[in-house]
């Protein structure tokens, strides 16, 4: 999916772990799909994952879960992964690597939810805990969680990259809102960064969250863009914006993230990761940005 991606494999993996936690080596690997973007994940027995960093830009989260993590677990009702331990390069390998709690459940889709605006109650709740969490040492904004005009000239970049592929005038137009909306009023809070396509649901419930690379403390708005993601209908995503009382300039810059993220991620991920595809056409269509013209694999 990557240029300088790193390629792991099941004798690579088994060989670090076997090597650095023997304890572990009777344990089965087996590889978990659909795989992340940053990490491989291979699951290791019944009750551990492996995550292998697979581009030099994200083994920096290793190190942020292995801190944060259990600091932020004790103000959430989500189950979150549990660090277990770091391992370190070898075998070829360059990276620091990690092996965590396994979370039950499955990645979190409409069909799988017995109540699609229970899932939006319980999802606006996390993101209401992880806010009120004190951001003491919390990393600073990055990614789509810094001011939306810190990263003017990437989403405008990102939206002409797709234009063979979307009406980028409307997407350019909701970005142009988005950049008028007032900025975040207050201290930045604690955001999770990427809620889309990391909920986990178990028995048709809100179970865990995994994949905390991108939390920082910054913009309330960027845990808001999922609420234009396929895990929610018309009606749960009204039931989201409002129990977290969304007001109309954090709906803007929300948008603003969406535009970014679904532009980007489109043409990045054409011909590589179609769930990923599949997400930001909808997202994209839910904005009411269409498909250009020719592009019918965009039409949902």
């Amino acid at each position: 999916m990557h240029t300088h991606e790193f390629e792991v494999s099941v004798r690579l993996v088994r060989s670090l772990v076997d090597h650095q936690f023997p304890e572990y080596r009777d344990m089965a690997l087996s590889i978990v799909e659909p795989w992340g973007t940053d990490n491989a994940i291979w699951r290791l027995g019944p009750d551990l994952v492996v995550r292998l960093p697979r581009i030099k830009s994200a083994v920096g989260q290793i190190g942020f879960e292995a801190v944060w993590l259990p600091r932020l677990a004790p103000h959430l009702l989500v189950e979150v992964p549990v660090p277990v331990a770091v391992g370190e390069p070898g075998h070829g390998y360059p990276f620091p690597w990690a092996v965590h709690r396994w979370l039950a459940g499955e990645g979190a889709t409409l069909q799988r939810m017995s109540d699609p605006g229970g899932f939006a109650l319980d999802v606006a709740d996390v993101v209401r805990q992880l806010r009120a969490v004190p951001i003491d040492g919390a990393p600073a904004a990055k990614n789509r969680a810094r001011p939306i005009k810190d990263y003017d000239s990437e989403t405008r970049a990102v939206i002409e990259s797709a234009r063979h592929l979307i009406d980028a005038d409307a997407a350019l137009s909701i970005w142009k809102q988005a950049l008028a909306a007032p900025a975040h009023i207050g201290e930045p809070v604690w955001v999770h960064g990427d809620l889309e396509g990391n909920c986990l649901v178990n028995d048709g419930h809100l179970s865990g969250l995994v994949d905390w690379g991108l939390a920082c403390a910054g913009d309330p708005a960027i845990d808001i863009q999922v609420a234009w993601s396929p895990l929610f209908n018309d009606e749960s995503r009204d039931v989201f914006l409002q129990a977290l009382e969304v007001d109309e300039a954090t709906i803007a810059r929300a948008k603003g993230a969406a535009i970014n993220q679904a532009c980007g991620a489109l043409p990045y991920y054409l011909n590589t990761y179609p769930l990923i595809v599949e997400r930001s056409w909808h997202k994209l269509a839910t904005l009411g940005v269409d498909a250009a013209s020719g592009q019918v694999g965009g039409a949902r």
